[in-house]
């Protein structure tokens, strides 16, 4: 009687342990990741450690473990109407983290859910994630040593051997016609040499062979942009948002992966977590004000202003130097605004009207107007979403480290021969994963690759380097 009742303890462990293990081998960790990455990692910290704007993620599934799973995706598609319906738990989230509103995400499906979740806990306990690979193993860059100093001694060391060797030259010349002529000629000084008209048309040659090649480098140049960091109308700093708080490129630039464009990101986006977010941990009030102004939110009430493009401006200043007055107050521990409270709350103002408007827009409402700092040439094609979302190249092999950018600059030459070396090396992403489209159009490099006669398949092989490719 005992062994049956083993057997059936050990038939029925390996059930659960093998169903478990197919449960678990079904959840996709990298579409989780991708998701939580567009979708989530603006407002939860990456490292499912720490609180950001919104809580920590580490252990969601354990603190929801009294509520079925249906509970749990309910609410992070609805979570305020959950909040609204009386649910405890999201009541308790609520009361703990308000007046920060989670988004609603109805479009996603209990898959994709359950993804999000098995990334989340995977990378809570270890489970997921190779150990970070610096980002220059894959960034192109064009190394161009000075060799100036080389190149003028090797010409002064060419130039000198040119003129013992014309001393030399004129020295045996004297000598044969002495021994014809039995008398001795002249023989040509360094002077004589240099002032020859040998010398004076290689001199003339050099300096055409420079003078084109100066042109040249210098018209190459023209509208290269490398290093250009303008100053924004507001100063937004790629090392907050994309460093300390590692959100994610695509979150702004949601447009890189699906379209040639980046863009770039609405005011709405920004607001996405600044209705919550309402003094900078810099600048205070004095930049972000200037968002709140551009799309006419009230921070003193949360709400957005009816009518705002049509509302004089002497109205729109009484609204936004009261919040900057409140909140000068508040972080200097004073009952009322001094001299220089008011001082500060009329200079905060005047930066904000001085950024928002010009010459041909006398109003602060509208679209903020930032300064474009990548720009390529009209006769030049570019798709975001081809190199993003089918080349998988990492934003920052052409954007540089713009995770430690407080002003973001032009990171590369984007130069056609930088383009052209990127092609070169860079290895397309899907031969090896089985990608169909790859397997059909390209079997020649498959089988290359199989039988050993190619290592890898880079964008050359496949037309990168086709004029058409870039030009048409």
């Amino acid at each position: 009687m005992k062994l049956h009742w083993l057997k059936f303890l050990s038939l029925s462990s390996f059930f659960f342990l093998f169903s478990a293990y197919l449960l678990y081998s079904e959840v996709n960790l990298d579409e989780g990741r991708d998701i939580f990455r567009t979708q989530c990692a603006s407002c939860h910290n990456r490292n499912m450690v720490d609180d950001l704007t919104g809580p920590a993620l580490g252990g969601v599934q354990e603190r929801w473990a009294d509520w079925p799973i249906e509970d749990l995706r309910y609410f992070i598609r609805f979570s305020q109407r959950m909040i609204e319906e009386g649910h405890p738990k999201a009541v308790q989230l609520w009361d703990q983290w308000r007046p920060n509103i989670m988004n609603n995400f109805p479009n996603l499906t209990d898959d994709e859910i359950d993804n999000i979740l098995g990334y989340i806990d995977a990378v809570y306990k270890g489970e997921y994630g190779a150990p970070a690979v610096a980002v220059t193993d894959r960034v192109v860059v064009e190394e161009e040593a000075d060799n100036t100093l080389l190149f003028i001694s090797l010409l002064f060391i060419l130039a000198l051997l040119a003129v013992i060797l014309a001393r030399i030259a004129s020295v045996l010349n004297s000598i044969q016609k002495a021994k014809e002529t039995g008398s001795a000629p002249r023989t040509k000084g360094i002077l004589d040499i240099l002032t020859s008209k040998t010398a004076i048309g290689i001199l003339i040659f050099a300096a055409i062979v420079m003078g084109g090649y100066t042109t040249v480098n210098n018209a190459i140049d023209i509208g290269r942009q490398q290093g250009y960091a303008p100053q924004q109308p507001i100063k937004f700093s790629h090392a907050v948002h994309s460093g300390l708080h590692q959100i994610d490129c695509q979150y702004c630039h949601d447009a890189a992966r699906r379209s040639k464009n980046a863009l770039i990101p609405p005011t709405s986006t920004c607001m996405n977590c600044h209705t919550a977010i309402k003094v900078g941990s810099e600048y205070g009030t004095a930049e972000l004000v200037k968002i709140f102004a551009s799309i006419g939110f009230d921070p003193n009430t949360d709400q957005y202003i009816e009518d705002y493009e049509k509302m004089p401006m002497d109205q729109i200043a009484a609204i936004y130097k009261e919040w900057i007055e409140s909140q000068y107050v508040r972080a200097n521990d004073l009952m009322f605004v001094d001299a220089a409270g008011r001082e500060e709350v009329e200079r905060q103002w005047d930066e904000v009207v001085a950024s928002l408007t010009h010459e041909d827009r006398d109003h602060v409402a509208g679209p903020i107007e930032w300064v474009r700092v990548h720009n390529l040439p009209d006769h030049v094609y570019f798709n975001h979403s081809q190199h993003v979302a089918a080349g998988n190249v990492d934003c920052a092999t052409c954007h540089g480290r713009v995770e430690e950018m407080e002003v973001l600059a032009q990171y590369s030459t984007l130069s056609m021969g930088w383009c052209i070396n990127c092609h070169r090396q860079t290895e397309v992403q899907g031969f090896t994963d089985g990608n169909e489209y790859y397997l059909q159009a390209y079997k020649k490099y498959h089988d290359a690759l199989s039988g050993g006669d190619m290592q890898r398949v880079t964008v050359e092989n496949i037309g990168g380097l086709q004029c058409q490719a870039c030009h048409y």
